[in-house]
């Protein structure tokens, strides 16, 4: 939910980075990482699986959500086109408040992972990362991230009471990890993250790569006529930043073609049922155009959870058009 289900200061970018869209580039612990304090060595990590040499896991110390920054600012800001503050491009890291309050999922390479010495513990070499919200926590804090840009308050109104609520932001992985293993480890670490946090609804930004309207139009328009949000599920953006996503009559749009031109992630929460809100929002510092999604779990084809729950090697696949 997929850059993304949300960042600035903050998200990560449409495509590797953001609710996710960077999936393309693409539970429970009850207490965020921010609770873990000092070294932490004698906590074992929460492993949720493993494929060859890389395992996906929470976050454990902030040391290794640093390096969760360390990787989202090569990601945004070195590949991708985002522009850092003078404090980012200095400790090289993308970082902000919400960091603090979340839970960092992350994919490691544990044959690159390097040993602790004189006591401290190892070192990983993290090569992808999903950020997690939940609304617990977010309605002890400062709320959503994504509310920056989308009025989400009337959906929680709505919802909340009945539903448990779950943002999804700076998603990525590094280039030479982007196969369809590492986005299905995440994944794997997601549902199972989901299950034993008991979530209902997951929600967040995505994004595209880059600020030309005309060069999404289709594929917005695509998503304003075939997957907009029904009325009781429905989010606007806010309306300094709304920009229409009806850009084109429904019967121009030329499906294949849509598709075709939407990051893979978004193509992968339109195949799991995500619904999508009213308007975008041109995120001028990290150069996206950003979606929201919203994506009950009850939507979801159980045969996606039958297929991310069992960590191993031999299970069969559902392809993830990565």
């Amino acid at each position: 939910m997929w850059q993304s289900i949300a960042d600035r200061g903050r998200r990560r970018p449409g495509m590797p980075g953001k609710f996710p869209a960077a999936l393309a580039a693409f539970g429970a612990v009850k207490t965020p990482a921010l609770r873990l304090t000092g070294l932490a060595r004698d906590i074992e990590p929460k492993i949720y699986g493993r494929v060859g040499n890389l395992e996906v896991r929470l976050a454990r110390t902030w040391s290794e959500i640093k390096l969760a920054q360390r990787l989202r600012y090569q990601v945004f800001y070195e590949e991708m086109s985002a522009v850092p503050t003078r404090l980012a491009q200095f400790r090289r890291r993308d970082e902000d408040a919400y960091d603090a309050l979340c839970d960092h999922l992350l994919v490691v390479d544990v044959d690159q992972t390097k040993p602790g010495r004189a006591g401290r513990p190892e070192r990983p070499k993290v090569v992808g990362t999903y950020r997690i919200l939940r609304q617990e926590v977010a309605e002890r804090g400062p709320g959503f991230y994504s509310a920056s840009e989308y009025d989400i308050s009337p959906l929680l109104r709505r919802k909340a009471s009945t539903h448990r609520f779950m943002e999804l932001g700076r998603s990525c992985v590094l280039s030479p990890y982007r196969s369809k293993r590492s986005v299905e480890l995440l994944w794997h670490g997601l549902w199972t993250y989901v299950r034993e946090n008991r979530i209902d609804v997951m929600i967040g930004c995505a994004s595209f790569e880059g600020i030309d309207l005309d060069e999404h139009r289709m594929a917005l328009s695509f998503l304003h006529h075939r997957a907009l949000a029904p009325e009781e599920w429905r989010c606007r953006a806010k309306d300094h930043l709304y920009i229409p996503m009806n850009r084109m009559p429904e019967a121009e749009i030329d499906q294949k073609a849509a598709l075709k031109a939407m990051p893979p992630l978004i193509k992968a929460y339109l195949r799991l049922g995500a619904y999508f809100g009213d308007g975008a929002v041109l995120d001028k510092q990290f150069g996206t155009t950003d979606v929201l999604v919203i994506m009950p779990v009850a939507n979801i084809d159980p045969r996606y959870f039958e297929h991310y729950g069992t960590p191993n090697e031999t299970k069969s696949r559902i392809a993830v058009d990565a």
